[in-house]
Formats: C-alpha cells, structure tokens, sequence
C-alpha cells in the first residue's frame, strides 16, 4: 500500500495556495474602466503620441468598422483574404466577431463586408477619431477583463481532459484484453480520481459563461447572435441550454464509466470466479462507444465554439490526440515517480518502454492532425477558415510554433531512441516537455478568440496551472492510498507481471 507522505501533499497545498492567490490578484488587477486601459496602453506605447496609443500592430491599422445614418451601427470586419498573387497573399481583420468577445457600449456588432475605410465615421462621412477611440479601448477593456477567466478555463480543461485521455487509455486496455498492461491499472485508476474532482469546476466554468460572468462564448451574447447571420444559423445548436445539456450527459457519463470501472477491479481482487472482470470488459466497450462521440462534441462545444465562425472538420480527432498523448505521459511520470519510492516491484523497463512508444507514436499522429488541419485550411485560403491560422502566426507567433518543436522534434528526438525509452530521468525530462507543449497547445486553441492579441504568460496563467496542478497532486495520490496498488486477481496479472521483451 501507498502511503501519501506528509511532505508531498503539503507541497500539493502550497501549489494550491499560491495558485489560488495567482488567480485572485489577476482578477483584482484586471482593469475595469476604459481609463485604466488607456493607462496600460500608453505604459505599453510609452513614447508615442496619444493616439498611436490605440493602434497595438500593423494589422490593427487595418481595421474596417462603419455606422449607419439611422441605426448607427458598429460595422465587425471580416478578414479579407487577396488571392491576387500581386497583392500580399493575405490581410487580416483581426477584430472579427469570431475572435471579439465583446460588444460596443449601446452598439449592436454585425458582420459584414468591410468597406474600404479604418476608422469609424459620422453622418457627413467625416473621420471620428474619437469614437474609433473610445471602441477599441472598450474592445481591449474586455479582452483583458476576459483574460483571468481564460486563463482558468485553459488550465481547467487541460487537467480535465489530460485526465480524460487517461481513462480512455485505461479503457483500450480493458477491451483489447492487453496482457502488458495490468499492473498498471492502479496507477491509472489513481489519475482518473481527479475526474469528478475536474468535472464539477470545469461544469461550474460553463455556468458562468452561460450566466455571462464573462465572456469567453459570444454566442452566448444575445446582441451579437441578433446581429450576426452566421451564429443565428447555428442557434439552434449554439444555445446555452442545449450546450450546457450536453455538458451535463458527457461529465455524467464519463464519471459513472469511471465509478463502475474501478468497483469491478477491486470487487475482482475479492471474487472467485471473473464475472466482475467480464462487467468490466462490457461496460469499457460501451464506454468506448460513448467516448468517441461525446470527445468530438465535446472538442466543438468547448473549444471550438470560441470561434464560432469558424470550423475543422479535423478538430475532434486533433484534440484527441493533444489530450490523449498527455494522458499517457502522466501515466509514466506517476509509475516512475513511484518506482523511485521502491514501489511497483512488478513494472519494470518494458513498461516504462511500452508507456514510451506510445507517447512518441501520438507524438506523431498529433503532429499529422497539426499539418493536415493546417495545410488543407491554408490551401483553400477560405477567408473563414483561414483567419484562425492567421490571428495565431500574427499574435501567438512563438507559442504556436513552440508547440511543433515542444510536441514533435523533441520527443522524436529523444523517444526515436531505443535505450532512451528505458532510462527514467529521459523520459521525466521528455514528459515534462510533453506536458508544457500541450498546455501551449490550449492556450493557443482557446487564447486568441477570447483575449485577442492581449496576451502574456502571466501571473493569471501561472497561478491557474499552479492551483490545479496541486489539486492534481493532492487527489491523484490521496486516491492511490487508498487501494492495493497491485490488482491480484485480474486474469492476466501474471502476464504482465513477466511482461519482457
């Protein structure tokens, strides 16, 4: 038996602690006046005049908005992509609806096709500077009130979906009747006690949006779903009722696969015959089934739907595998953190080695999703479509193609190794790299449509990783004390106890 030491889950409180104090102080300093935007932008712009202070890059220059004589409107830019291979392949409008989680004070937001203007304009067409003025600062006022918020959902959903691809991985293992893995089980089932945990803040995150204590889903904006075509198509899918319905089912459903699975492994430690191994296989089949059709809504409803406007048809599988390859990283981090307090006597380098091979190959699948969603999206140059990639070279130019060299070069690097896949501080080293890489990879999935190109990795970002990480920590190994860490009687428990190769 495991027993949490004393000096580990304090280590695990203070994670929460300064994380919880993390978060607090970004919410406390987040601006809430457009006055204090002005200030942070004329700090940010120190040097220029006061009204270069507004303008935060070229592209924003570039910006197309109109009102009307009557309704006075506030005219959304789309991004207009030039196909004319004597103009610059491609100009962006980055304040877009999809990527815009705000409104103009008493405007209403529509999408239309820009005209070619950047300013705001009176009714005799004269330039008003001013109210271009006052619109962008409130634009930025919400993008970094938004910011706090967005840093908690991206740390919330990476724990909980790196939680998730844990229980899948545990599940395959169950249907495909593998004979390696088993000794392994209480290690995954010791990872998957953090999924209620998860599920209920990330459910309470939803609730929020949905009672607009922020504003990370526009579509939940009823004055920007008025006055936006596209997303009044997509309403009756997109609507807080349905989407938090499905919300409910997925964690539901996950969380009773998970309840009952653990139940029959340890009820077959205690049984004679295998009937509760044969539960087990029957309800991971079933899970299975429901997992691959919940994780593909669940990857549009939660991620995608930042960017309504937008859509891959690749998405599902390319979260999958983010959060998937994450998953079994844990797995090996935890089996080696426990090895090296003399437990699991039966997990020897094959294990490790297996665990290894697994994380290098959806290294490589991952990196597959990355070019294809990339290259098929780039080429056909749709103006929808390809604002995403651009919003995200543009503003998120390093930490978008960090995720290339943190998710694909080094782990090939390093995994592509035989021997490598066998030596401990290796595969903590590549683990790590790992598990950074695919937090940069929801950052960059969900930051730009809710805070735009007001983003850094600050102390809201730091301290929401902080806080989950030692939530994580406490519940993961608080759970593993709980039970044997070994399951005896599990039919191929001996296999894989003499798993060599």
């Amino acid at each position: 038996m495991y027993t949490f030491s004393s000096k580990l889950k304090t280590f695990s409180f203070i994670l929460m602690i300064l994380g919880l104090l993390g978060v607090g102080y970004a919410f406390f300093t987040a601006p809430s006046t457009v006055q204090e935007v002005e200030a942070i932008l004329a700090e940010q712009h120190d040097g220029h005049d006061s009204h270069s202070t507004v303008v935060h890059n070229d592209a924003a220059e570039h910006k197309e908005h109109t009102t009307t004589e009557t309704e006075k409107t506030v005219v959304a830019p789309v991004a207009v992509i030039s196909t004319d291979s004597s103009v610059a392949n491609t100009s962006i409008l980055k304040d877009t609806i999809a990527v815009s989680s705000t409104l103009v004070a008493n405007k209403v937001v529509t999408a239309k096709t820009p005209i070619a203007s950047s300013s705001y304009v009176n009714k005799n067409n004269k330039i008003d500077e001013h109210a271009e003025h006052q619109a962008h600062l409130e634009h930025v006022l919400h993008q970094l009130s938004n910011k706090p918020w967005a840093a908690v959902y991206v740390a919330a959903i990476f724990f909980l979906l790196l939680t998730m691809g844990v229980l899948a991985f545990y599940a395959i293992q169950i249907v495909a009747q593998a004979g390696w893995s088993p000794v392994l089980f209480r290690v995954m089932q010791g990872i998957t006690a953090y999924l209620p945990v998860g599920s209920i803040i990330f459910f309470i995150l939803l609730i929020l949006s949905g009672l607009h204590f922020n504003h990370l889903f526009v579509w939940m904006d009823a004055d920007v779903v008025a006055a936006d075509k596209l997303i009044q198509n997509k309403s009756g899918y997109l609507n807080f009722p349905f989407w938090i319905a499905r919300a409910a089912i997925f964690l539901i459903g996950w969380n009773l696969y998970n309840y009952y699975t653990k139940k029959f492994c340890l009820a077959q430690d205690r049984a004679t015959d295998n009937l509760q191994y044969k539960k087990n296989f029957n309800a991971s089949a079933i899970f299975m089934v429901f997992f691959i059709v919940s994780e593909s809504i669940m990857s549009w409803d939660w991620i995608m739907s930042v960017d309504p406007h937008w859509f891959s048809t690749l998405f599902g599988w390319y979260v999958f595998a983010s959060f998937f390859v994450s998953g079994i990283t844990v797995i090996m981090l935890v089996t080696i953190f426990m090895k090296s307090l003399n437990l699991l006597p039966n997990v020897n380098t094959s294990h490790l080695h297996d665990l290894a091979k697994f994380i290098f190959g959806f290294s490589i699948f991952w990196t597959y999703l990355w070019f294809s969603q990339f290259m098929l999206i780039w080429y056909a140059n749709i103006p929808e479509e390809v604002t995403y990639f651009i919003t995200r070279i543009e503003d998120y130019q390093i930490p978008f193609f960090a995720t290339i060299g943190m998710n694909f070069l080094f782990p090939v690097l390093i995994l592509i190794n035989t021997d490598f896949k066998r030596i401990s501080w290796i595969l903590v080293m590549a683990g790590i790299v790992i598990l950074l890489g695919h937090y940069v990879d929801f950052f960059v999935m969900i930051m730009p449509a809710t805070v735009g190109d007001q983003w850094f990795i600050g102390i809201a970002e730091i301290g929401s990783v902080l806080f989950f990480l030692g939530l994580f920590i406490f519940v993961v190994f608080t759970a593993m004390a709980k039970s044997p860490l070994l399951p005896e009687r599990h039919p191929l428990i001996e296999e894989s106890k003499h798993f060599h190769y």
